[in-house]
């Protein structure tokens, strides 16, 4: 709230970021993580606005947003003049979408943090910020990302489609971990099931 920078982050944080879920890990073997699941921003750029129906690879900013930087790229830096000029009017109704925080691509993500990073936080050894993700697995090839036609405004498609993921589980007897894929069957969820080694 202190400054336009992103700082005290995630490594790669970008505003539309969702994480939906997550499950502490324990393994049969001993191995333990602290696993998020979500929909992560991975875009060359990501803005406050709506998608562009004729350009979804470029910015749509809500141009009455004028008390933050409404688009930046993926470094955090501020995007360029022309990115500022908006697509559509929403109370003219040619928008294409809901408004939010879109990217030009969103993907399916588990991360996973070291426990004993969360403890060094606890104990006032480690800022809250500074634990990163030591593994980030990527699961949009196993999930159907099929959203119902009447969700497109809200849910995006192809690159920008968000809500990818949501909730997790982790059964600690058989090493596995339950995620929601989110708008698999119509409006509803279905679960992907791994078998954690």
């Amino acid at each position: 709230y202190q400054t336009e920078e992103i700082v005290r982050a995630m490594s790669g944080y970008q505003h539309p970021d969702s994480w939906e879920g997550g499950a502490w890990l324990r393994t049969s073997s001993g191995k333990q993580a602290v696993l998020l699941a979500g929909t992560k921003s991975v875009g060359e750029k990501y803005w406050y606005g709506y998608v562009n129906p004729l350009y979804p690879s470029s910015p749509c900013v809500d141009t009455n947003v004028s008390d933050f930087a409404s688009c930046r790229m993926a470094d955090g830096g501020i995007c360029p003049a022309e990115d500022f000029s908006g697509c559509c009017d929403e109370q003219a109704g040619t928008c294409a979408s809901y408004r939010g925080w879109w990217t030009t691509h969103f993907e399916a993500q588990l991360i996973l943090y070291d426990p004993a990073d969360l403890a060094q936080v606890a104990i006032g050894e480690m800022a809250s910020w500074e634990p990163q993700p030591y593994a980030v697995v990527r699961v949009d090839q196993h999930l159907f990302l099929t959203p119902p036609d009447e969700e497109i405004i809200l849910l995006g498609q192809g690159n920008q489609r968000r809500f990818r993921i949501g909730d997790a589980a982790y059964d600690h007897q058989n090493d596995l971990l339950y995620v929601l894929e989110l708008f698999a069957d119509g409006a509803k969820p279905i679960v992907h099931v791994w078998k954690i080694q």
